[in-house]
């Protein structure tokens, strides 16, 4: 993904209504950077509904922060597209399309049927005593020091390695799998991006390969060996599948983990609250997963039409901005207060409608055993004395590093 440096803004279009026009600073603003989670429920008090927001960094786009109209467009593949909403750069002369996220019905569906059975609640539940184990091993690994840096020592390891596990990756490349992820995701430069997308091509082709040659159980070998209508996959179509899965299976449920422990240590009262009640633990974790999102959902506009009663033009881009989706005065009474005893609604961390994210029931699991086990075996810690909390621009939003003492 590109920076802004260097690039001329993008002018607004003619039928954007100027009083829609806005510059939030998303990702880039000190604001922004300094407390992500104060600025994506300040964002309706300051906003209307859906406004047209100017961004050096991300590009010009329709946003909407409200729970309802993200929903009607997550659900919508007559106006809108994911077909070009990506932000890699791919050679056009040997384009891949990230499947099935740029993917819309019926297409869609038929490549997630290939996976959809071994991530659907049911299996992953068959996966729950092997991440126990895991977690526990991590906690083995820290719990007499009296203090960890809590994004390398347990949010990164414990869902990239059940993720690499699932994909039948080796976990001795952990440490360059996340580097070339987290370079990805953050604003690399253009030239930067094509080279990290250029080595991550390299080796993942020669992993298809081999999977090819070497059947196995994992995800990556059914992807190479699945058949869409009775026909084996294209080739291409079979890189964008596995790179898709590698980019989003890397970085997501730990910046979440991150975002939550960061404010289990700085909420002591509430940390006990959550270990004196253990049975509430799904709604605990729904709960923190709403306040917590982490990514956001692009479209672009395929043909004209109304939402929220504003007019959408053919080729404009449009963002659901999830996390403030998800901080919806309309839909959750007084949304920063963190509550347990909410009714259940459905939040969209994990997006939503046609293209919901395939590993949902998975990255619950994780999260919900990371808790239980985190806080039953370190239910006292804070953030480590003198260590400030900072962010980054980056595409998945959590802070760099999480320094614990107990």
């Amino acid at each position: 993904m590109a920076t802004p440096q260097g690039r001329a803004p993008t002018p607004v279009p003619d039928h954007v209504p100027p009083e829609l026009v806005r510059s939030i600073g998303m990702l880039i603003s000190p604001q922004f950077l300094a407390d992500p989670y104060d600025f994506f429920p300040r964002l309706h008090e300051e906003n209307p509904p859906l406004f047209y927001d100017v961004n050096p960094a991300m590009g010009n786009s329709w946003i909407t922060i409200k729970h309802d109209l993200a929903f009607k467009v997550l659900r919508d593949s007559a106006h809108v597209t994911t077909e070009t909403a990506g932000i890699f750069p791919r050679d056009p002369d040997n384009y891949f399309s990230l499947i099935p996220q740029e993917l819309n019905p019926p297409d869609h569906r038929k490549y997630r049927n290939i996976l959809d059975p071994f991530l659907s609640p049911k299996a992953v539940l068959e996966l729950e005593k092997d991440i126990r184990m895991l977690a526990n091993d991590l906690i083995d690994k820290v719990i007499d020091k009296g203090e960890c840096e809590f994004t390398n020592d347990f949010a990164r390891p414990l869902p990239v390695t059940v993720f690499l596990r699932f994909m039948g990756l080796p976990l001795e490349m952990t440490d360059t799998f996340v580097k070339w992820v987290v370079a990805l995701i953050a604003f690399a430069e253009r030239d930067k991006a094509v080279q990290i997308m250029a080595e991550i091509e390299a080796y993942l082709l020669s992993v298809i390969e081999e999977k090819r040659a070497n059947p196995d159980e994992a995800a990556i070998s059914r992807i190479v060996h699945g058949r869409i209508d009775g026909q084996p996959l294209k080739e291409r179509d079979i890189y964008g599948f596995v790179f898709f899965l590698f980019i989003a299976g890397i970085d997501t449920v730990y910046a979440a983990l991150n975002n939550t422990w960061v404010w289990l240590a700085r909420n002591p009262d509430r940390r006990r609250e959550m270990i004196a009640d253990p049975g509430n633990i799904d709604n605990q974790a729904e709960e923190l997963l709403r306040v917590f999102g982490v990514t956001f959902s692009g479209r672009v506009v395929t043909q004209d039409f109304e939402l929220g009663g504003v007019t959408l033009k053919k080729g404009d881009k449009f963002m659901s901005l999830l996390p403030s989706c998800n901080y919806d005065p309309d839909v959750w009474d007084n949304p920063r207060e963190v509550r347990f005893d909410r009714q259940r609604k459905p939040i969209l961390t994990f997006t939503g409608g046609i293209h919901a994210c395939m590993g949902g029931h998975l990255a619950r699991l994780e999260y919900r055993i990371a808790l239980q086990e985190w806080l039953r075996r370190i239910p006292e810690f804070s953030i480590k004395p003198g260590e400030q909390i900072t962010y980054s621009p980056s595409g998945v939003i959590g802070p760099d590093r999480v320094p614990l003492v107990w």
